[in-house]
């Protein structure tokens, strides 16, 4: 897909971290990006800085996402490019002993469904309502392109560690959603393709101190540091503009494979 100001993005999670790079790297190749978030004020002081259009949205409520899609899609029109980056991590073990008392402590299901309902279920959703919009335009070259659709999945899906259950069950769905959903919308000319980061200098990473950022970038193999959100969103622009690249989830981490905690 050639990238130009004929061409509208919506991207979730784009108040901060891999969400505000990637809706920043696509506003700098003149596409008319509409910014989705929960977090209003970050989102349209983000939105105002790059001239695209900001709408409050959770991904979890159909109503929400509809009207987000509405008030930007009479912005910008019919999106072709959706970056899902909207998601929410915790670190709590399926079932743990308390080391002084030996009482027996299970993972709740309600934050572990809130997991899911955000990072999966706000994917599919997300998916679905712009994938139905992408197929009412023409396509835009002889190979009958009509969008693209980038899902934010994570290492975790594949090597998951102590305390991530949640959070890799999620990202793991997203990232088997992949191939399926590209399948489903090949004869449509609209592609899919999942990102998995590894360690990324993103709020996930906020409250840790200096020391155990610097110990985390360590495990790295090469580069031995945090990932950049912008080299995030170095990835996901060129999966747009490359449209050999459909059914696909790329890991984006630095060589490594997470220890086991």
């Amino acid at each position: 897909m050639k990238l130009g100001s004929d061409v509208a993005a919506v991207v979730t999670g784009a108040a901060s971290g891999l969400g505000a790079a990637t809706a920043t790297a696509l506003a700098a190749k003149g596409v008319k990006v509409g910014l989705l978030d929960v977090n209003e004020e970050s989102g349209r002081e983000l939105a105002a800085r790059i001239g695209g259009t900001f709408a409050r949205c959770d991904v979890t409520d159909e109503a929400s996402v509809d009207s987000a899609l509405t008030a930007v899609r009479a912005a910008h029109g019919q999106e072709r490019i959706l970056v899902n980056c909207a998601g929410i991590a915790i670190a709590k073990r399926i079932v743990r002993r308390e080391k002084e008392t030996g009482a027996i402590e299970l993972h709740d299901l309600a934050s572990f469904a809130k997991v899911i309902q955000v990072n999966l279920i706000g994917t599919f959703l997300m998916m679905a309502k712009c994938a139905a919009g992408m197929m009412t335009l023409e396509p835009l070259s002889p190979d009958g392109e009509r969008g693209v659709i980038i899902n934010t999945a994570s290492v975790a899906a594949q090597d998951g560690q102590i305390g991530q259950v949640a959070y890799s069950a999620s990202k793991g769905g997203v990232q088997a959603m992949t191939l399926p959903v590209a399948r489903d919308l090949a004869r449509d000319g609209i592609r899919v393709c999942s990102i998995l980061p590894g360690l990324f200098n993103t709020p996930m990473f906020a409250g840790l101190p200096e020391e155990a950022k610097k110990s985390l970038a360590a495990t790295v193999p090469f580069p031995s540091r945090l990932g950049d959100p912008s080299e995030y969103a170095m990835l996901a622009v060129h999966i747009c503009e490359n449209v050999m690249l459909n059914g696909e989830s790329i890991r984006l981490d630095g060589a490594i494979r997470l220890a086991p905690r």
